[in-house]
């Protein structure tokens, strides 16, 4: 991540300097795109450092998912700063007509090819990072998916604002840089959409895998005290971190002292098949609990677990 924002703080400077200098609306919208990744890279960052506090009194299930809130407000930089910004470009663009002075454009065209090679390093780099963190895992990460999902749209980002320069220099029609701003900022406002739908997702209680939940449901299933599973409820309470509860009817006969013994066993067993389930609670219940059986979350519906 320090290796994305080293780049797009350089990057967007360039993009300002020849943007200004060639009058070019897709190379200030692509100085737009890189100021927007840059003030994300520091969200992200901050993501990072105060998202791994520990737990305490007023935040008894630790600071986990401030790393989606962080992510959030990325996202909604990258709609407003990026987004809106490229748009009104094209649409400026799109209103002027022909312009025949392309003063500073090979040096505009000279920083958006440095930019490409810059920007493509760099989503190298956080493909290596998935690569290294496996693919599966790396992904649940909402900051390093919001890197590559920078680094990806930089590249094509440059790649349209590069050719609306050129055929805007070749034809005399700004339109080609209308269009190229109208689809930076098209994408940039998919990206975004994506990526502020997950972190919401996230922060209002997004349940576990349902891989993980299976894993769960199993295990509970297979204890020889549990006469049924009533109800399963997870809620993932950061990135490594996840909240499970139970409802469970035990096996007829079985003493308060046994009682006890069971359930410390069987959430040591969750521990160890569900390493992120760290916050562990099981409601003995000697009645079938319908209300709970017909719940999203238990049946494993669309929202549940």
């Amino acid at each position: 991540m320090l290796v994305a924002l080293a780049a797009n703080l350089v990057i967007a400077a360039a993009k300002v300097v020849g943007g200004l200098a060639a009058a070019s609306p897709a190379l200030l919208s692509e100085a737009a795109h890189s100021v927007a990744d840059s003030l994300n890279e520091v969200f992200l960052l901050t993501a990072l450092r105060r998202s791994r506090r520990p737990a305490d009194r007023r935040h008894p299930f630790g600071y986990g998912k401030e790393r989606f809130f962080w992510a959030l407000l990325a996202a909604v930089g990258i709609f407003v700063t990026g987004g809106c910004f490229s748009f009104f470009q094209g649409i400026e663009a799109l209103r002027g007509g022909a312009q025949q002075d392309f003063t500073g454009y090979a040096a505009g065209l000279i920083v958006l090819a440095v930019a490409f090679v810059a920007e493509g390093a760099s989503l190298v780099r956080a493909l290596y990072q998935l690569r290294v963190h496996g693919m599966a895992d790396g992904l649940r990460d909402p900051a390093l998916r919001t890197v590559v999902a920078e680094d990806g749209t930089a590249v094509i980002g440059v790649a349209l604002a590069f050719a609306g320069m050129a055929l805007h220099r070749a034809t005399g029609q700004a339109v080609w840089e209308g269009a190229a701003s109208l689809a930076i900022g098209a994408l940039l406002v998919l990206v975004a959409v994506r990526l502020g739908r997950d972190a919401r997702d996230r922060l209002i209680g997004q349940a576990a895998d349902p891989e993980a939940s299976a894993r769960i449901r199993a295990l509970l299933a297979a204890q020889p005290e549990i006469d049924s599973v009533e109800a399963l409820f997870t809620m993932q309470t950061g990135l490594e971190s996840t909240l499970v509860a139970a409802r469970i009817d035990l096996m007829p006969g079985i003493d308060s002292e046994r009682v006890e013994e069971v359930a410390v066993r069987i959430k040591r067993s969750i521990a160890r098949a569900v390493p992120e389930a760290d916050q562990i609670f099981l409601d003995v219940t000697d009645r079938p609990a319908r209300e709970a059986q017909e719940s999203p979350a238990a049946t494993g519906e669309r929202g549940g677990a």
